[in-house]
């Protein structure tokens, strides 16, 4: 899919930039310097959250030296599919932008594929999902240490995206919302993953489901820590008895959440990256609508049977949604799938064992016996 879509524009038919519902709230926020350097500067990491960020789980994949070595250079096909599913309202959003330098502005600087993907599910409105779809590419590339310093350039686009929409809703509160928000970088042959909250990456490398990311829920042990560090607390599965996710863009409105210098809810992504090889398929990025009902290798097993049938990955994404309606999903749903080849999966054939055939002490006497009697007529 070529160019770039968000929100509910689903297919690929669309060269446009996602929509702007909300230009009218905040283009003098995000077109004045004055703002954006005050934005800028405003930005404030809570010593505890730097120490238990990613201390005590190695969740970057394991690859093998001979799988580094390789010279593969993926080609990036990506669709993505949202639905309303049986909520009364959409807060779901997500974009797709196959050529991220020149859809920005700028000149590749790698070879090889430059691609953004993002998938947002909102909460409390969709003004959060939809402000983050819309800005998170833009903060990325015009942030000063990209290209240089790739996850430094993410992290810090996180947090100057969830800045620049507290300007927004400070000028106008009908915006008050928040948003989980994951976005993926393809550059070259390195995959980057940036989450913050519960949306789910997950990696199909040959019919095997690799988790890209992590579950940001409160009750995770990681999670729980850094709340209580930072001064909150979790309730009966909620952050501070009043959000189920750990980890989200905006919310601002919200008391005991967030402040000048830090909070219980963070807007820092956790990231995970990894080199693609020939063995890398294609990648599901869903809201948590999708992961209700799909396990990850459920879910990978799926769209590759679709993707076998037909190598359209917008079909394939609506497919995943339809099937998770029938699975009685109750939230908003969204997904993005970005394949890695031109050619659909290959069909794995499982290596027909050899079986070993092996004879008792007894069987080898009878043997004996048998031969000697015809030794002896």
């Amino acid at each position: 899919m070529e160019g770039s879509k968000g929100g509910e524009q689903n297919g690929s038919s669309s060269e446009s930039r996602p929509p702007n519902p909300l230009a009218g709230a905040y283009r003098q926020c995000l077109s004045s310097n004055r703002v954006a350097s005050a934005c800028k500067k405003s930005l404030v990491r809570h010593p505890s959250l730097v120490k238990v960020r990613m201390s005590d789980v190695p969740i970057e994949p394991d690859m093998t030296e001979g799988a580094r070595e390789t010279n593969f250079i993926p080609i990036v096909r990506s669709g993505g599919w949202a639905d309303i599913g049986f909520r009364q309202s959409m807060e779901d959003a997500y974009v797709c932008v196959d050529d991220f330098m020149l859809d920005y502005g700028h000149e590749n600087f790698c070879e090889g594929p430059n691609a953004f993907y993002g998938v947002f599910d909102g909460h409390g409105g969709k003004h959060a999902a939809d402000f983050a779809c819309n800005h998170l590419p833009r903060f990325i590339i015009e942030d000063e240490d990209f290209p240089r310093e790739i996850e430094k350039a993410v992290s810090s686009a996180f947090l100057q995206t969830d800045s620049a929409f507290a300007e927004a809703c400070s000028m106008d509160t009908a915006l008050a919302s928040g948003t989980t928000a994951l976005a993926v970088l393809v550059l070259g042959r390195s995959l980057l993953v940036a989450n913050a909250g519960d949306c789910r990456a997950v990696l199909c490398r040959r019919g095997k489901a690799i988790e890209m990311s992590r579950d940001h829920k409160p009750i995770c042990i990681h999670e729980r820590k850094r709340i209580e560090a930072l001064g909150g607390y979790v309730y009966d599965g909620y952050l501070n008895g009043q959000l189920n996710v750990a980890r989200a863009l905006g919310d601002w409105h919200m008391e005991g959440m967030k402040g000048q210098h830090g909070g219980p809810l963070s807007a820092e992504p956790e990231m995970m990256s990894t080199m693609l090889t020939e063995e890398d398929e294609f990648l599901i990025m869903g809201c948590d609508g999708i992961w209700d009902v799909f396990r990850s290798q459920n879910a990978v097993d799926f769209a590759r049977r679709k993707l076998q049938e037909h190598n359209d990955p917008v079909m394939c994404c609506k497919e995943l949604v339809d099937e998770a309606l029938k699975r009685k999903s109750g939230d908003n749903l969204a997904v993005v799938i970005v394949c890695f080849h031109s050619k659909p999966p290959p069909s794995l054939v499982e290596p027909r064992r050899r079986v070993q055939r092996s004879i008792s002490a007894e069987g080898l006497r009878e043997l004996q016996s048998f031969l000697d009697d015809l030794g002896g007529k």
